[in-house]
């Protein structure tokens, strides 16, 4: 709770170090929790949407491998619909997400199955603007330390330079040993506020 107590009094105090300040999608959201969820939890309610999908939904008969053959890589960030922003249809590509879209050792696990055991060979990599992790530092992780009595054994991966860290993302996967397709990567930012991809220059 010490954690989550210090992080509001940064918010209050104007320290947005953990981004607590940024709009996201759940601004665009009023009252309290139970009025977003509904009756019931925010779990029910999508347990009760899936009752509704499954009831008109019918076996596409698709095969695991991706139609296209590429994997992207994003940022969890709820305001990027990466199927709509990129004209994908469900069976077209894997999509692997975490905090930031940063190249991380799990992450080359999954591009490491998706190429060599599902068949693909391209890779996108996708950061964004107004990225909670442009607010945070490493020191997230002592916080961390301090409230439970233990150091994540990973790193936050946090930064400033949104352009610089998908620079950075595509030397990982360019160098990475367990790749069989490196050479066609690429990176961009997400704008958030215009829905347009920049291309990140490698160099």
């Amino acid at each position: 709770m010490a954690f989550f107590v210090r992080s509001a009094q940064r918010a209050r105090t104007g320290d947005d170090q953990y981004g607590l300040g940024m709009t996201t999608s759940a601004d665009a959201h009023t009252g309290s929790d139970a009025t977003i969820a509904g009756d019931g939890t925010v779990t029910d309610r999508l347990f009760a949407a899936n009752e509704r999908y499954a009831a008109e939904f019918a076996d596409p008969g698709m095969d695991a491998r991706p139609v296209l053959r590429v994997a992207v890589v994003a940022c969890m960030d709820a305001r990027l619909d990466l199927h709509k922003a990129l004209g994908l249809q469900l069976g077209d590509c894997h999509t692997i997400r975490n905090a930031g879209g940063v190249v991380t050792d799990d992450v080359i696990r999954s591009l490491t199955i998706s190429q060599r055991a599902l068949g693909t060979r391209s890779v996108v990599l996708i950061h964004h603007t107004g990225c909670g992790m442009e607010a945070i530092t490493e020191e997230f992780r002592h916080d961390l330390e301090l409230e439970v009595g233990q150091r994540p054994a990973w790193a936050v991966e946090a930064f400033r330079d949104v352009d610089q860290d998908v620079r950075q993302s595509m030397q990982r996967v360019r160098t990475s040993p367990f790749l069989l397709h490196t050479d066609d990567v690429r990176g961009f930012v997400f704008d958030v506020r215009t829905g347009r991809l920049r291309e990140i220059d490698p160099a």
